[in-house]
C-alpha cells in the first residue's frame, strides 16, 4: 500500500472511530458541570474592568489569553458603548491558575475610523507562523452628543477586524483600514444591526469565523435577540463569505470548539451545550444538556488553534467572566463530573 493510500485510510479510520453523535454528546455534557476557581493577575481589581476573554492558546509551555480591558471602569464608559476599551493579553505558566498581565495588544483606531471609539471581544488564531488577533470595533454614532453607538437604526454600528503579529505578545498590526466582517445590508437579516464575538477554527480546508449577529428588525431589544452565524474564507484575513442565516438562536456570547469530528458550542442565554456534526446544523441537533451555574462569555483552552487536529479532544477548561457592575473580572473554569 502506498503512503498516500495509507494516510487516506488512516484518516477514514480516525473519522469512523472518533465520530460522536448528538446523543453521546448530550449524555456526556449532562454528566458534567462547571467548576470555577479564582485566579491571580486578571482577577478582581478595584476600578478596572476585564471581560470578554478569548480562547486560550498554548505556545511552548506558556498559555495566553486576550481580553477587553477598561482601566477606568466608570459608568460613563458603559453608557457610551465601551468608550476607550482596548485589547490586552496575559500569560500563565500553570494552566491558567495564575496570570501575569503582558500589556495592551491593540488600542482604538484613528479618529474617524470604524474602530475609533473602542476595540473589544478579542479572539486569537495561529496559522502559517503568524498570530491573528480578531476583534470588534465601534465608532461614535453620528449626531449623538453622548457618543452612544446603540441608539438608532444606523446599520454600520459594529464590525469585526483583524491584526497580525509574529509573536503572541505582539506587536499586532492591523491588516488594512477596513473591517473583515460587516453587518448585512438587508434589514431582515439576523446580523443587520451588529456583528461581534469572533471565534475561529480551521475545518475542511477553510477558516470558519463564527460570530454573533443581531437584526435591525427587533434586534435592538437586547441580547435575547442575538443569534450565532458563520462565515468562511481560504485565508485567515479574509475575504469572508457569510453562510447567510443564523445557525444557533439565543447565542449572545459565541463560544465554540472542536468536539470529536464536529463542533461544540455553549449557548449562554439558554444555558445549554450544543453540537453540530457538520459545524453548522446546531438547530437539528438540539441537546437537553443544561447547566446550573454557567460560564459567562467564556473562552476555552483550544489546542487546535496552534496545532490543527482531525479529531477535537473537546472542552476541558478555560477562562470565564464575572459580572461585577463596572468592575468585571476573570476566573478559571473547568468541566468536571457531577
Amino acid at each position: 500500500m502506498s503512503k498516500k493510500n495509507f494516510m487516506c485510510l488512516l484518516f477514514l479510520l480516525l473519522i469512523s472511530t472518533n465520530a460522536i453523535n448528538a446523543q453521546d454528546i448530550e449524555t456526556f455534557f449532562n454528566s458534567m458541570e462547571f467548576k470555577f476557581t479564582e485566579v491571580s493577575g486578571i482577577g478582581y481589581e478595584k476600578g478596572v474592568t476585564r471581560r470578554d476573554p478569548s480562547d486560550v492558546i498554548k505556545v511552548g509551555e506558556t498559555y495566553y489569553v486576550y481580553y477587553t480591558k477598561i482601566p477606568d471602569a466608570q459608568p460613563k464608559y458603559w453608557g457610551a458603548g465601551y468608550w476607550g476599551a482596548s485589547v490586552w493579553c496575559a500569560k500563565s505558566e500553570d494552566e491558567g491558575f495564575s496570570w501575569t498581565e503582558v500589556g495592551q495588544m491593540l488600542d482604538v483606531g484613528q479618529d474617524g475610523k470604524w474602530d475609533s471609539q473602542a476595540v473589544f471581544t478579542p479572539n486569537i488564531f495561529f496559522t502559517d507562523g503568524k498570530y491573528y488577533l480578531y476583534y470588534t470595533g465601534v465608532k461614535p454614532t453620528p449626531g449623538n452628543a453622548n457618543g452612544e453607538f446603540e441608539n438608532n437604526n444606523i446599520s454600520d454600528i459594529t464590525s469585526i477586524g483583524v491584526a497580525v503579529s509574529d509573536s503572541p505578545t505582539g506587536p499586532f498590526k492591523r491588516i488594512g483600514q477596513d473591517p473583515i466582517l460587516k453587518v448585512s445590508v438587508e434589514p431582515e437579516k439576523f446580523d443587520s444591526y451588529r456583528v461581534d464575538d469572533a471565534s475561529l477554527l480551521f475545518r475542511n480546508g477553510l477558516y470558519w469565523l463564527y460570530y454573533k449577529g443581531r437584526s435591525i428588525i427587533g434586534g435592538q431589544g437586547g441580547p435575547a435577540h442575538t443569534a450565532m452565524g458563520v462565515a468562511y474564507s481560504k485565508y485567515p484575513e479574509g475575504p469572508y463569505t457569510k453562510f447567510g442565516k443564523e445557525i444557533l438562536e439565543r447565542s449572545h456570547e459565541v463560544f465554540i470548539w472542536p468536539q470529536g469530528t464536529g463542533v461544540g458550542a455553549f449557548a449562554s442565554l439558554s444555558e445549554t451545550f450544543e453540537f453540530a456534526p457538520d459545524g453548522i446544523d446546531f438547530m437539528s441537533n438540539k441537546l437537553n444538556a443544561k447547566v446550573k451555574e454557567r460560564a459567562v462569555a467564556p473562552g476555552g483552552f483550544r489546542p487546535d488553534i496552534t496545532n490543527p487536529v482531525v479529531v477535537g479532544e473537546g472542552l476541558k477548561w478555560g477562562i470565564s467572566m464575572i459580572h461585577n457592575k463596572h468592575e468585571c473580572y476573570l476566573v478559571r473554569f473547568e468541566l468536571v463530573s457531577k
